[in-house]
């Protein structure tokens, strides 16, 4: 992980992995309740100031990259984006 200054706000960018093993799928290439949940948590612990920016690099290792894109204002509702892989 690592921190970066753009336009006053503050910008993480991480990679991130979640493992499901139960199931057919092994792995979720993009999790955006997860990014949502992350930028909360840091927002709500102090861990971050916000305004702040988070980019989540996901699904390397299922060889089906996401970029997710998380902003955290100050108050209210954060908003995740991004692009994600198809699934054949």
């Amino acid at each position: 992980a690592g921190t970066g200054e753009k336009d006053n706000e503050t910008a993480w960018e991480f990679e991130a992995r979640n493992l499901f093993p139960v199931g057919t799928i092994t792995e979720d290439p993009a999790t955006g309740s997860a990014a949502a949940a992350v930028g909360a948590y840091l927002r709500d612990t102090g861990l971050l100031e916000a305004p702040a920016t988070l980019t989540i690099h996901q699904g390397r290792h299922v060889g089906r990259l996401s970029l997710l894109r998380v902003d955290i204002p100050a108050e209210g509702g954060i908003t995740v984006s991004g692009t994600a892989s198809l699934i054949a």
